[in-house]
């Protein structure tokens, strides 16, 4: 197989780990606080890391002569994780999933001002496009029933996020292993829930709460039941593999090309929120997964058309 081949591959494999690990979350959303989620989830996917790392050098592959890059980076991708998951938990996966998909068209966006990169008005077009099909998500005449309309912000946050990491890693231009990348946001996420419980854990800032999403961030910790631990067991095993299999993808394969497949991820939520928890996207969501999907899609046909690399095409990922 050639390395656009594997890289495609790749891509795929972490797309599957990605939604799983969004089901994951999801299910476990109603009983756990997230900072405990991501507690446990860290510490699988830190030790599946390591082992990653052992096979391609070794701890020597950790030295970076930009420390507060890296930390920026994994804080960054950590705020998105949390917006996104806080979201997830009261919203259709298919709903959230398409609402972070914005991401790339916040990257070409931001690129313009920071990056001093060129967009022509055939990819601006496509950005209008994508974002009129998160308007039909947020209409008024669109009845999201409890959950309410600013939940929708918050993977539309979680997106905005992850696209400022993007261009500022760009801009800099870190680079590292992909096994030592997993590393570092794997035990930013295990030191943050960490700080997280030592503040909140007891669930004192959650008395009083109502929206699901705000319980779901500060309700108190409980040890989990058994039937739980796989799940926590394969959230773990997925967040180490979304990371470590993304990076490789974006090794060995064009970033415009690899990116397109990362849109495999709209299918599969729709799928795994059918099948798992019984959601059926209302016409609004249909209509803004296309707008959403086409304008990314469009935007990574136009770059790979003009053989150029811009900043919209990076990973969308969570890891």
């Amino acid at each position: 197989m050639s390395d656009q081949g594997r890289a495609i591959l790749f891509v795929l494999v972490a797309v599957v780990c990605g939604t799983l690990n969004d089901v994951g979350i999801k299910l476990l959303s109603g009983d756990y606080p997230l900072h405990q989620t991501v507690f446990f989830r860290s510490v699988v996917a830190l030790s599946v890391c390591l082992v990653f790392l052992w096979r391609e050098g070794g701890l020597v592959l950790l030295r970076t002569d930009r420390p507060g890059l890296h930390m920026l980076r994994a804080g960054l991708v950590m705020l998105s994780n949390m917006l996104f998951f806080a979201g997830l938990a009261v919203m259709p996966l298919a709903a959230a999933t398409a609402l972070f998909f914005v991401a790339p068209l916040f990257i070409t966006l931001m690129a313009i001002p920071v990056l001093g990169e060129p967009v022509g008005r055939y990819r601006l077009t496509a950005i209008g496009v994508g974002l009129a099909g998160v308007a039909v998500m947020m209409a008024p005449g669109v009845d999201w029933g409890e959950i309410g309309r600013v939940s929708l912000f918050l993977p539309l946050a979680a997106a905005a996020c992850y696209s400022g990491m993007q261009v500022l890693t760009r801009k800099l231009g870190a680079r590292s292993a992909a096994s030592a990348m997993a590393v570092y946001i794997q035990a930013c996420f295990l030191l943050v829930s960490l700080a997280v419980f030592a503040v909140a854990g007891d669930g004192r800032f959650a008395q009083g709460a109502t929206h699901p999403s705000v319980i779901f961030l500060l309700r108190a910790w409980v040890w989990p039941a058994p039937e739980d631990l796989p799940v926590f067991g394969m959230i773990g095993v997925m967040s180490a593999m979304i990371g470590y299999f993304m990076g490789l993808a974006y090794r060995l394969g064009r970033a415009s090309v690899v990116a397109s497949y990362e849109y495999a991820a709209l299918p599969l939520a729709i799928f795994w929120g059918w099948t798992v928890f019984g959601e059926v996207p209302r016409p609004a969501v249909w209509l803004g997964i296309a707008l959403i999907a086409g304008a990314g899609l469009y935007v990574f046909a136009r770059e790979r058309a003009q053989g150029r690399a811009l900043a919209s095409a990076r990973p969308v990922r969570r890891d």
